[in-house]
């Protein structure tokens, strides 16, 4: 999908962060041409979902991670948000793109943690102190819900303005997530973003699980009329406060496949 060079320029300059000069254009033009990009597109057709499986990432394609499909995906109608405003975060957050497409395909990305070279013993055999600590290594790595979509026409585009919306409304957080399993949300804050695709947007949510709090991690990119959304969790990471984020070998493998 090629794109062209001043989009590209533009959203490097604004840092991945959405804004109307994003949406009609970086560089000034006539009104003949502003009308004819709608023209154009208006005409463009969303990938179907063989193509988004030739696209989104498959094993072997990432060192360090593994690829693997979704057993059952969470479906729109069953993600709720407390706030209307707020939920195309909600659906970032669920591992789906922040607007409904005309198709859509998921996969998980896992970070492979390698064996241990020392003498280690069972978790069962360890002190208190050193079964704790073996336990957040464990789960010290990032998994990645990764969500390709394509949208008709200037869907994409939308989808990222909603989100962009979205992250100025919701600063104070919501409740939100598939029905019977929300989460507590109670900050969003916009994050720096890769810079890849045409545009992108990052942000950080954090969340409060019995007074727990934690950091989750997305980014959305938008290639044509394609968004690849990522969303990041690394539970041993949340549990020691150590920083972490979304992968950046995992966007750039995405980003070579729809570049």
């Amino acid at each position: 999908m090629k794109r062209s060079p001043g989009v590209r320029t533009c959203a490097l300059a604004v840092g991945g962060a959405l804004s109307l000069a994003l949406i009609t254009g970086c560089s000034g033009g006539s009104s003949t041409d502003t009308s004819g990009t709608a023209r154009k597109a208006s005409t463009v057709r969303a990938l179907g979902t063989a193509e988004l499986k030739q696209r989104i990432l498959a094993q072997g394609e990432v060192d360090g991670y593994k690829v693997n499909a979704i057993g059952e995906a969470a479906t729109r109608s069953a993600v709720k948000s407390s706030d209307d405003k707020c939920r195309p975060l909600a659906y970032v957050l669920t591992g789906l793109a922040p607007a409904d497409p005309a198709s859509e395909i998921g996969r998980t990305v896992r970070e492979e943690k390698k064996d241990p070279t020392d003498d280690a013993t069972s978790l069962d055999d360890m002190a208190d102190g050193k079964f704790e600590s073996a336990l957040k290594d464990s789960l010290n790595l990032d998994v990645t819900s990764l969500d390709l979509s394509s949208y008709d026409g200037d869907g994409a585009r939308q989808a990222l303005r909603a989100l962009s919306t979205a992250l100025e409304n919701c600063t104070t957080g919501f409740t939100g997530g598939t029905s019977g399993d929300e989460q507590k949300v109670t900050k969003v804050t916009p994050a720096k973003a890769s810079g890849s695709g045409d545009e992108s947007i990052a942000f950080t949510a954090t969340t409060d699980v019995d007074g727990d709090k934690g950091p989750l991690h997305a980014e959305v990119v938008r290639y044509g009329n394609t968004v690849a959304t990522y969303f990041t969790m690394n539970i041993g990471a949340m549990m020691t406060a150590e920083p972490y984020t979304v992968p950046p070998a995992v966007i750039k493998a995405q980003s070579a496949k729809l570049g």
